[in-house]
C-alpha cells in the first residue's frame, strides 16, 4: 500500500488529523491497533474549548455538537464549601467552552469518516516504523495473521503514551520532561442531573472535588483520593458522602444521588517529550503530551497539534514550503507548556498535597481568595480555560 500521509492511533488526535487532510485533498491512512467499539467506548475527557468546537464545525461535524453540546460561559470554584461564579464569556470576549463528551466526538467522527471515504484500518497489531530518517519511510503490521507494509511520505503518531510512535525517536534526541502528583481522581458516571449548570472546581480541607456532567440528565463526579487507592474500597454511599462533604453543605445538600454506572481511579501527571517532530515522524496529542485533568486540555491540545500539522502538510503539498513542518514541532511545543503550565497552577490550587502544611494551606486559601477578588486574575484564569487562540 501506498499513502502520503501514515496516521498511528484512531483517537482524538488521528481521526481529526484524517478529516483535515481529507478536506484538503491529501491521502492518509489511519491504522488503529484496536476495534471501533473499543475506541469509541473509552470513557475520557468531556470539555471542548472554542478552538475544538470551532475546527468541528469547519469540517462539517459540528450538527449534532451544536445539538447536543451544553454551552458554558463559566465556572465556579469552591473554598471549604463557599461558592464564587467566574464569568468566562464577559472575561474574555465571549469565548465559551462546550461539554461533550470524547465519546460522542469519536462518533461524529468515525461516521463521517465513513461517509466521506477516510480509510482506517482496524486491528493493526504489532506496528513498526522503518526509515523514518529517510525519504521513505514504512509502517508495518500484521493482522488477520498476515504482515502488511504501508509505504508513506510522513508518519504521524497519534498512538499515545504507550505506542510505538515516540519509542521511535532515538533516546539522545528526545528530552522527557514529567511531573507525577502524588494523589488520584477516583471519578463516577451516574444518569442523575448535574448539581449545578456550570462545573464547580472545590478546594476543601479534606481534598479535591469536581461536580461535572455530560449531559442535561448524567453527571460526573471527581474526588481527589491517594495514589494507590482501590476502587473497590468505595461504595456508592461512601462517594456521595464524601463528594456532598467536599462541595459544601449548601451544594451537597443540592446533590442528586444514584447508582453508578461506571467508577474509576485516574493517575495525574504531566508529561512533555520534545522535540514532537524526528525526521519524517511527528507526534500529536498523548503521544507527545500528557496533562493532569484539572484544566481540562487533553483532548484540546490534541486538537491543535493536529490543526497546525494539517496546516504544514497542506503548505507542503500545495505550495511546495517545508517551513510548516519544519517549525511544527516548536509551534506546537509553545502552545503544550503554556497548557502545561494552567493545568498544574490549577491543580496546584486546588488538591492536597500530602506534605503540606499550615503556611502551605494558607497560601492556597489566599490564592483563591484573590481570584474570588480580582478581575484580572479571574480574566487570567478565564483565557487560560476557555483556551488560548491556535496562533
Amino acid at each position: 500500500m501506498r499513502t502520503k500521509i501514515a496516521i498511528i492511533g484512531a483517537g482524538p488526535a488521528g481521526m481529526f488529523l484524517a478529516h483535515l487532510l481529507a478536506r484538503e485533498g491529501i491521502d492518509a491512512v489511519v491504522l488503529e491497533r484496536r476495534d471501533r467499539e473499543y475506541v469509541e467506548g473509552r470513557v475520557r475527557a468531556g470539555v471542548l474549548e472554542q478552538v475544538a468546537v470551532d475546527l468541528m464545525d469547519r469540517l462539517g461535524l459540528g450538527a449534532r455538537l451544536q445539538r447536543e453540546g451544553l454551552v458554558h460561559g463559566g465556572t465556579n470554584l469552591s473554598l471549604d464549601g463557599e461558592l464564587f461564579h467566574i464569568d468566562m464569556a464577559a472575561l474574555t470576549g465571549g469565548r465559551t467552552v462546550t461539554v461533550y463528551g470524547q465519546q460522542e466526538v469519536m462518533h461524529d467522527l468515525f461516521d463521517a469518516a465513513d461517509e466521506r471515504g477516510v480509510q482506517i484500518i482496524w486491528n493493526a497489531d504489532e506496528v513498526a516504523i522503518e526509515g523514518a530518517s529517510t525519504d521513505t519511510p514504512v509502517v508495518t503490521w500484521r493482522s488477520d495473521g498476515e504482515q502488511h507494509e504501508l509505504r508513506c511520505d510522513f508518519v504521524v503518531g497519534c498512538d499515545g503514551q504507550h505506542g510505538v510512535s515516540r519509542k521511535t525517536i532515538p533516546a539522545n534526541v528526545q528530552r522527557e520532561f514529567e511531573r507525577v502528583y502524588p494523589f488520584g481522581w477516583l471519578g463516577i458516571l451516574a444518569e442523575v442531573p448535574p448539581v449545578e449548570d456550570e462545573l464547580i472546581y472545590a478546594n476543601h480541607e479534606r481534598g479535591f472535588a469536581l461536580a461535572s456532567m455530560r449531559s442535561e440528565t448524567r453527571s460526573r463526579y471527581y474526588i481527589q483520593c491517594d495514589i494507590d487507592e482501590k476502587v473497590e474500597n468505595w461504595s456508592d454511599e461512601r462517594f456521595w458522602d464524601e463528594l456532598c462533604l467536599r462541595l459544601g453543605e449548601e451544594v451537597g445538600a443540592r446533590v442528586t444521588r444514584g447508582p453508578s454506572f461506571e467508577k474509576s481511579i485516574a493517575p495525574l501527571r504531566s508529561y512533555v517529550a520534545e522535540p514532537m517532530r524526528w525526521n519524517r515522524l511527528f507526534l500529536a496529542g498523548d503521544a507527545a503530551h500528557i496533562v493532569p485533568p484539572t484544566g481540562a486540555k487533553g483532548m484540546n491540545l490534541a486538537v491543535s497539534d493536529v490543526a497546525i500539522l494539517a496546516e504544514a502538510f497542506s503548505e507542503y503539498y500545495g505550495e511546495g514550503s517545508s517551513a510548516g513542518i519544519d517549525h511544527y514541532s516548536a509551534r506546537a511545543l509553545a502552545r503544550v507548556w503554556k497548557a502545561v503550565r494552567f493545568s498544574w497552577w490549577f491543580t496546584s490550587i486546588t488538591h492536597r498535597y500530602p506534605d503540606m502544611d499550615g503556611f502551605d494551606r494558607r497560601i492556597q486559601m489566599a490564592e483563591i481568595d484573590y481570584i474570588r477578588g480580582s478581575i484580572p486574575a479571574q480574566r487570567t484564569l478565564a483565557e487560560n480555560y476557555v483556551g488560548l487562540p491556535l496562533e
